[in-house]
């Protein structure tokens, strides 16, 4: 049995997180651990004795909090921030690692199929394992920039990015109403990309949706904050609200089973540039700012 490779794109966002975190809670939830593997301990923030400590716990659930990816166990945690090239696989037991390879979960058979509360577009899904088989998590990141976090129950084992005021709402969290976003919003200064991308300000965004939720509202990522009409602050908000939950579902339908694939052709502005824009037909700029490529279109995007 081969089973089919889970790994997100280059720099994943909330999307792309979402479809990963779906994908595992459902094939791995209920799954007792029964061997960890560490090849790159720079990559992981354990000691060899909390990571043999996660073998006969049940994994719990994976969701995404952020860019951060959670693994509840019985007793225990693990927290991944994939950062800039972290991926996710799914294997079978047998099945080669690939280079860069930092850490490896075992994971047993389970009873009763797939956990109650799996991801509706899961269900029988063709990369999902039988109860009886075997699968491995693998986390690889070649640079070693991102990083895996082991929370042994009582060690207090600070996450960059997770500590208080680091985090802000989720973008998609019901809790952050139109008026909560009013009052976060008129507090931060600086450029709207920059601001969309601040995990502070609200978690999951990054380079490539805060140009996507940008040209959905019609506001040019280097405006200031301060410039907009509270209108125009305010329209960010549906945007965001459309942009994600749309590409999430893009990602169901055509990530599954080759997950190795990263859909980005489905964006309208995003590493477009000289394209068509798709609202008003004129040429669709992009350029780099601070090493990060930024599509627009200087026609409709005021």
């Amino acid at each position: 049995m081969r089973l089919s490779r889970l790994q997100c794109d280059p720099v994943p966002e909330l999307p792309d997180l979402d479809v990963v975190a779906d994908a595992l809670h459902a094939a791995l939830a209920g799954r007792a651990v029964a061997s960890v593997r560490m090849t790159m301990p720079l990559s992981v923030r354990g000691t060899p004795a909390e990571l043999e400590a996660l073998v006969g716990q049940v994994l719990v659930s994976a969701h995404r909090v952020g860019k951060f990816l959670d693994l509840a166990l019985t007793r225990d945690g693990v927290i991944v921030n994939p950062m800039l090239t972290g991926r996710f696989q799914l294997a079978a037991r047998g099945e080669k690692a690939p280079a860069g390879t930092a850490l490896e979960i075992g994971l047993g058979p389970r009873a009763g199929g797939p956990p109650a509360d799996a991801a509706a577009w899961t269900t029988d899904a063709t990369w999902m394992a039988p109860d009886e088989a075997t699968p491995i998590l693998r986390y690889r990141d070649p640079t070693q920039m991102g990083k895996v976090y082991v929370l042994p129950a009582g060690v207090a084992r600070p996450v960059p990015g997770r500590g208080p005021g680091e985090m802000g709402p989720d973008a998609l969290d019901p809790a952050l109403t139109l008026e909560v976003w009013r009052e976060r919003i008129r507090w931060h200064p600086g450029e709207l990309k920059n601001l969309l991308r601040n995990q502070a300000f609200v978690a999951g965004i990054g380079n490539a949706y805060s140009d996507e939720i940008l040209f959905e509202a019609g506001l040019q990522p280097f405006r200031k904050r301060s410039t907009l009409a509270s209108e125009e602050a305010d329209a960010i908000y549906p945007a965001m609200r459309r942009v994600l939950p749309a590409s999430i579902s893009v990602l169901r339908d055509r990530v599954p089973p080759t997950f190795e694939k990263q859909v980005r052709d489905h964006l309208n502005v995003h590493g477009k540039g000289d394209g068509p824009c798709p609202r008003c037909g004129g040429k669709l700029t992009q350029v780099s700012a601070g090493g990060f490529p930024t599509g627009f279109c200087r026609s409709c995007q005021r």
